[in-house]
């Protein structure tokens, strides 16, 4: 049921060697993405100076006057 389960590989080590691979290949890629995630994250924020939350004064006034 394991090897249903996983994927049945067989017993050649090239197939092995292979797989262990493209294993560390995907592991490193998502690393890479979550530190790209962060880095523009921290970008976003700079560029924003920290108002990502914010809502602009114009938004506000534009808003109080058409109630």
């Amino acid at each position: 049921m394991a090897k249903a389960l996983l994927g049945y590989i067989g017993s050649d080590p090239r197939i092995l060697d292979e797989n262990q691979r493209l294993r560390r290949r995907v592991a490193d890629l998502e690393a890479m993405v979550l530190r790209l995630q962060a880095e523009n994250d921290a970008l976003a924020a700079q560029v924003h100076d920290g108002e990502l939350l914010v809502v602009p004064d114009s938004i506000k006034d534009h808003a109080a006057a058409s109630a």
